[in-house]
Parts: structure tokens; sequence; C-alpha cells
């Protein structure tokens, strides 16, 4: 008998008193009800029955032809190893317990020998896996083993999320923090003085760097004073209103003020704007007369402009005409393109390396014509060997200005960690998975030798990116115009829209 509190897996107690009247149907019915899955193993190994637990029943029903294969032969090629140590271990706890008996008398046993749990993976049909955490202990005095397994595909389908989401929020991060190193390189490159401020306590808890220079207070702090210390007294009260006029309608109108000490004017306007929950006011402070003109152009003779500022980013900036022709591009541009020494962009188009084929191009500039922002597009950049690279595009259309333009945000995402880590073996669970590799690669490519359902969901992602265009969809995916019409006929999805550009 066990003592109370003696046991490391907390056994029954008294198990001889309770148990010895089972009979076999009781007993396997405890063990299936017990166990997701439960083999009968003879001494070498081999599966001689198998119970599979009822909510288990139809999705597993392939198990049963393990029965009279060797244990190991039913796993993945390093789960091996495992089965070697858990039969190992199950086989030496068996012969204790058979000392023991012998010693004591088969009723006062300390009970069968048990090792520690174990987790396998299984190969199944269609290259899934099924992993299961196996606990062995010794059954009978014939060297029989009772495998008993726990379904861990709920556990590794929630680490999986897990892991997803952790990747996604690291991702997040060095997203903002860019762009917040954009911001900070923008907001302090202007000429004008800029001021952040509380909408309603008009504490500062911003500024650039012009904004000090034209205060002249860089010896003391300008963040967490209130704006209108900095105010000549003459100019408090019509600040004051002006403040009011831009807290009730978003925006107020210029003003001239002076600061506190100061002899020159200032033009002063405010613009209203949400962060989270609260309000701020964003202020800019410009000189009215000639010196201060001349002392801002001086500035900005010293200061970076914005063409500086495009042209030092890490990511490609292009600017092209509406048919695609590059105007001018930043040098990062041509670091991705691998532009050789001495050749020009410039009059070339952007279609000589962007994408697999012109469609691409098509595709941006025809929802630029349309709704003037694009974002995160994904396609292909190639160098000038013709090595593709994955890239996000974001893009917009300026076409009332004096010279009509688009303008491609090009950031390389080839080292960003992918949003899924499955098996290659494995299907998708969900089309947002698939989706994101059409126009990336042909289709040909992305099917390879898996299912119909893959196959499938790129024509219906195609189509949608292309929204509808047949005869792009098919440039898109590698294919002939007919061969597309025969996929979408077999699938069903002839349908799905007006066969455009047909």
């Amino acid at each position: 008998m066990h003592k109370p509190g003696t046991s490391a897996d907390q056994r029954f107690e008294a198990p001889e008193l309770y148990f010895t009247d089972l009979n076999a149907d009781v007993l396997s019915s405890a063990i299936s009800a017990a166990a997701d899955l439960a083999l009968v193993l003879d001494s070498q190994g081999v599966v001689r029955d198998i119970s599979i637990g009822g909510a288990h029943t139809q999705e597993l029903a392939e198990l049963r032809q393990w029965v009279g294969r060797r244990w190991a032969e039913t796993v993945t090629v390093e789960s091996r190893s495992k089965i070697t140590t858990l039969l190992a271990a199950a086989s030496q706890g068996s012969a204790g317990s058979s000392a023991a008996g012998q010693g004591t008398g088969a009723g006062q046993a300390s009970g069968p020998g048990q090792g520690a749990a174990r987790q396998v993976n299984h190969p199944l049909h269609g290259g899934l896996e099924l992993p299961v955490s196996y606990t062995v202990v010794p059954i009978g005095q014939q060297g029989r083993l009772l495998a008993l397994g726990r379904d861990l595909r709920e556990v590794a389908s929630v680490q999986q999320r897990l892991v997803d989401a952790q990747q996604s929020m690291e991702r997040d991060y060095l997203r903002l923090r860019h762009t917040e190193a954009r911001y900070r390189l923008l907001f302090e490159a202007v000429d004008e003085a800029v001021l952040v401020l509380d909408a309603t306590s008009l504490v500062v808890f911003e500024h650039n760097a012009a904004a000090a220079r034209l205060l002249g207070d860089s010896g003391k702090r300008i963040i967490g004073r209130n704006f209108m210390d900095l105010l000549a007294s003459e100019s408090q009260a019509e600040s004051a209103v002006g403040f009011a006029q831009a807290r009730s309608a978003g925006r107020s109108e210029e003003l001239k003020v002076r600061l506190a000490g100061g002899q020159a004017e200032l033009r002063l306007a405010a613009t209203l704007f949400k962060q989270d929950s609260s309000s701020a006011l964003l202020l800019r402070l410009s000189p009215t007369s000639a010196s201060g003109t001349e002392r801002a152009a001086s500035r900005s003779a010293e200061a970076p402009s914005l063409g500086h500022v495009v042209n030092a980013m890490p990511d490609a900036f292009v600017l092209t005409d509406m048919q695609g022709r590059i105007i001018s591009a930043n040098d990062a541009f041509g670091e991705m393109v691998q532009l050789p020494a001495g050749e020009s962009v410039q009059g070339q188009s952007l279609d000589r390396w962007l994408g697999r084929s012109s469609v691409d191009l098509n595709v941006l500039i025809g929802n630029l014509r349309q709704h003037g922002v694009l974002r995160l597009f994904p396609t292909t950049l190639r160098s000038g060997y013709g090595e593709p690279g994955a890239v996000e595009i974001s893009a917009v259309a300026v076409a009332d200005g004096p010279q009509p333009c688009l303008g491609f945000s090009i950031r390389d995402v080839a080292r960003r960690l992918p949003t899924e880590h499955r098996a290659s073996r494995q299907l998708p669970r969900s089309a947002d998975q698939l989706t994101g590799l059409v126009g990336r690669l042909p289709l040909k490519d992305i099917v390879g030798e898996t299912t119909d359902l893959i196959e499938r969901l790129c024509i219906e992602a195609a189509l949608e990116l292309t929204r509808d265009n047949r005869a792009s969809a098919a440039e898109m995916l590698g294919l002939s115009r007919q061969s597309l019409y025969v996929k979408l006929r077999r699938y069903g999805i002839q349908d799905m829209g007006a066969p455009n550009g047909d």
C-alpha cells in the first residue's frame, strides 16, 4: 500500500482494494476515456491494439493501420530516438516491478514503472503531422506495454498563435520606431518654428530646433512652460482668443504676436489635432519682418532641405510621371537595384525593375488613378542582375500639381520575419496566409505539388488584385488566357465579376 504524501505522482493509496476485481472491458473503457490515444505494445515494441478517444475516432481512423507495425516506424525520423527511450525506461520499470513483486508479493508491489512523458510526431496523410505526448507503463507478466497518449494539436496551435502574436508585436514595434525616427527627422528639418501644446493648459510638451532658435530661450527649458509666458503681455489676450478658435473650429486665423522681451513681430497659426483621448495644438511661428525672413533664409541654407532628407532615407523613393517613367529617385533606390556607376534611372520606366512583368506597374498606376493612394502593395524588385527581392510599396498620385506625378515609397521586406512558421508540407490554415504570395511568385512556384485548394485561392486573389481584369490576372499568374478560363470553369468561379480586359 502507498503511504499518503510519499508518491511523487500522487497515485491511489490503496489500488488493490478497489481495482482487483475489474474485468478487461471496464479497464479498456477507463483507458479510452482517460487517454486520447492508447497503444498496446508487445515486448518487441510492436503495436498489437489501439484505442482512439471518442472525439477523434473519425478524424484519426487511419491510425488503425498501425496494428502489426513497430511503434518506432509510425513516427517521424527525429522522434524515433524518443520512442527508444520510452521503451527502455518502461522495460527497466517492468523489471524492477517484477523484482519487487518476488520480494514482497504481487499485491504489495510499489506499482509499475512509469517513465517521463515524451512528445513525438506521427506523420499523417496529406502531409500533416500529429503531435502526441506519450507515457508508457508495463502491463501483465509477458513484457506487454501500454502507451497512453495525449493529443497536443490544440496546444501546438495555441503556441503557434502566441509566437505569431509576439512576432507581430515585434514588427509593429519596429515599424513604430522607424515611423518615429522619420517624424523626428522631418520635425527637426523644417525651417518653420513648430511647437506642440496641450490644448487645455497650453503647456509646451514638444518643439523643434527652429522654435528654440526663434524663441531665443536656449538657456531655459521651453518644455513644461505655459506658452502664454513666452508672449509679450499685449499679445496674450489676442492669442487666447485664437487658441479658443482653434479648439472650437479646428484651426485659428493667422495672428501677429510679439515674444516677451522681443521687438519683432511674428505670425502665429494654431491647428487642433487629437492624440489618443486628449487634444493638442500645433503652433507655427514665422517672422514677418524682412530681417526675420533673411535670418530664416540663412538658416535654411544651413539646415537640410526636404530633398536632402528624402535622399538620405533608407527606404527607396521614386518620383515618376503618370505613365511610370522615372523623374527622380533617391540613392536608396539605386542601391536596391544595384545600379552601375554612372547610369541614370531618369527617363526609364519603373517596370524595368518592378515586379515580374509590366502587370504590377499597371495595377499600381490603375489604383492610383482611381483612389489616389495605395498602401503596402506586395511585389518584387529586380536588381540589375535579374535577382528578385520582396518589397512593399506605398504610393500616392499628385494629379493637381504643376506637373502631375506619382510618388512610390519602396521598402525591402526580404528580411522581415514571416507571419507563419509551418512545415512546408502543411496546408495553409487561412486564405490570408496564401494570398500574400500572389504577385511575388508565379503560379507554378506557388502551387507546386499542393492541392487544388491552393490553386483556386491564388486565382481568386489575382482576380481581386486586378479588380477582375482576367487578362492582367492571367499575366500575373503566368498563365495563358485560355488556361485561366479553363481553371475558372473547373472551380466554378467564372462569375466572380465582369471579365474586364478581355
